[in-house]
């Protein structure tokens, strides 16, 4: 089944605790401080693969988290950083926060998002010795990784997509195009889910097209199974209004299913079309449309039937999608690599470090639910003593 909307909960790593060691070796008893610093936290990136077609690999997963950073060890050696997550996902997938405000649109394969950033590790207890405290015994801990939850939400990057009324033949054409084997049957709401074709050309080129669910009036508001697919006909080069070339009025039909899309907006009701009248063959006399509007760039009758006016169709689909892609795809002033930042966020307002029988909490001291939630984060075990300012609390 086609998925184009995802929610999920995304965790990057935290990051590890320094050391908290003291060099021991034969004929250096006393041996100075010698902890090293914890790894960074994993990231959780968002990466655009052109091999991908939806988001189903998504449905059953509600959290992802990165890999934590590994603590410091004597020696000085410091931990590895988290292993990163990766979240791949297919060209034309956007990212919304969760308040519906989009973060980033991946337009253009192998597009880079760090959505969540990795905590930063601890220093290790051989980063505190100064001359006059040559013994620390403490060590900071890790900084917690950023945690989004996040949307994301597929529009197909086509050159063409085919538009129109249920069981106006639009899946039997896209079989009759391209190698696409969508479901065809006489009755409506046969496609119930967008189904993508290629279509090869001459000189080795090749074009994507896209067969959405039927429309019916009022679909831009919620009604009938097409609305909910409106937006995959946004990034269309070109759109295909197939009409069933047996059904009476084709001009007002053509004006019922152009009301929807002016409707629904994004630019759909000044796209380019080809009129394709369908099912012509059914006809005693060729088929007449004729409306003029600037936007239909070509007339064409087809038979899926017969093959009637299908190598006319093809011709037409690589003459008006020409080689250059789409102006958002190769906008040069769209980055490769982004970042997720949602606010300026101040630094910790306080950070714990470890200690030879517990944890000291240092900085503004947090609320009771803060320091608790800290500190089950970091893995406190009971009978561990926690210091804040001069009091000294057993965690129980």
């Amino acid at each position: 089944m086609f998925h184009d909307r995802a929610k999920i909960h995304v965790e990057a790593g935290r990051g590890g605790d320094g050391g908290l060691s003291f060099r021991r070796e034969k004929f250096v008893p006393k041996g100075g401080p010698d902890g090293g610093d914890g790894g960074r936290g994993g990231d959780v990136v968002v990466l655009t693969d052109a091999a991908l077609r939806d988001l189903s690999a998504y449905q059953r997963v509600k959290i992802l988290r990165a890999g934590r950073g590994g603590n410091g060890r004597g020696t000085k050696k410091h931990g590895a950083d988290g292993e990163t997550v990766e979240i791949r996902v297919p060209v034309g997938t956007q990212v919304l926060d969760s308040d519906g405000g989009l973060v980033a649109d991946l337009t253009a394969p192998g597009a880079r998002l760090v959505l969540a950033r990795g905590g930063q590790g601890g220093r290790g207890n051989a980063r505190f010795a100064t001359p006059t405290r040559q013994t620390p015994r403490f060590a900071e801990t890790g900084v917690p990784g950023e945690e989004h939850e996040v949307v994301l939400q597929l529009k197909l990057v086509v050159d063409a997509a085919l538009a129109g009324f249920p069981n106006a033949g639009k899946s039997s054409l896209l079989r009759r195009i391209s190698n696409a084997t969508p479901k065809v049957a006489e009755y409506p709401f046969t496609t119930i889910e967008p189904v993508l074709g290629v279509v090869d050309g001459p000189d080795a080129r090749q074009l994507t097209v896209a067969d959405v669910p039927g429309l019916i009036e009022g679909a831009a508001e919620g009604a009938g199974l097409g609305h909910q697919f409106l937006a995959h006909l946004e990034r269309a080069r070109l759109l295909l209004h197939v009409l069933d070339a047996f059904e009476p009025d084709l001009e007002e039909r053509f004006r019922a299913i152009d009301k929807e899309l002016a409707a629904y907006g994004a630019g759909l009701d000044e796209r380019s079309q080809i009129v394709v009248l369908n099912k012509s063959d059914l006809l005693a006399e060729p088929a007449t449309f004729t409306l003029r509007d600037e936007r239909i760039v070509r007339v064409l009758s087809t038979s899926c039937a017969t093959g009637q006016g299908i190598d006319d169709l093809k011709r037409a689909l690589f003459e008006l999608c020409p080689v250059e892609s789409p102006e958002t795809v190769t906008d040069e002033l769209v980055p490769e690599f982004l970042e997720y930042r949602p606010k300026a966020k101040r630094g910790p307002r306080f950070r714990i470090y470890r200690t030879d029988s517990g944890y000291r909490v240092v900085g503004t001291p947090p609320s009771p639910e803060e320091l608790e939630e800290a500190l089950r984060k970091i893995g406190v075990k009971r009978g561990a003593e926690v210091e804040i300012g001069e009091e000294t609390l057993e965690w129980q």
